[in-house]
């Protein structure tokens, strides 16, 4: 099995999306033996919560499906997921503090929007503290860039 683990600050906005994303993805694909996803957040803010409310409206909206309560990105992450992607390049940076010389595993470590087309920014847009629209805007980026990702999955383990 192939693991994608999503990384955003709280685990409630923009991770738990590309997460029922990519698992639309993989289901239209037919892929669901050979990868999953999962989510977690570099803080601990919102551990147990559920999506906020704008994401999980967005996902009813979109017809897609997630069961999700906030975690946080820890150690064994590295150990128990193939492909680590970041949300934005503070996301990252938590993640690399975390990293540490002696860490064992074949993960590789991605920021989303190296897999976007003509990305105009690498960092997916925190729309925590704005309005709808935002949620609408990151659900866009990761439909784009999780398409392109699934793409890669593919090629790199020829599926």
């Amino acid at each position: 099995m192939i693991n994608v683990l999503f990384v955003c600050l709280g685990n409630i906005c923009r991770s738990p999306l590309a997460e029922a994303v990519f698992n639309r993805l993989i289901q239209q694909e037919g892929l669901d033996d050979a990868i999953a996803s999962d989510s977690a957040g570099t803080s601990d803010y919102h551990l147990g919560e559920p999506p906020d409310r704008r994401t999980l409206d967005v996902i009813q909206k979109k017809g897609l499906d997630i069961e999700h309560l906030g975690r946080q990105f820890i150690r064994e992450d590295f150990h128990d997921f193939d492909y680590i992607i970041a949300m934005d390049e503070s996301n990252l940076a938590n993640i690399r503090k975390l990293e540490d010389a002696q860490q064992e595993g074949s993960y590789r470590l991605f920021l989303m929007r190296e897999f976007e087309d003509d990305a105009d920014d690498l960092n997916v847009p925190d729309p925590y503290w704005g309005g709808d629209s935002g949620f609408l805007e990151v659900h866009d980026i990761v439909l784009q860039s999780g398409k392109n990702l699934l793409d890669y999955i593919k090629k790199e383990h020829q599926l």
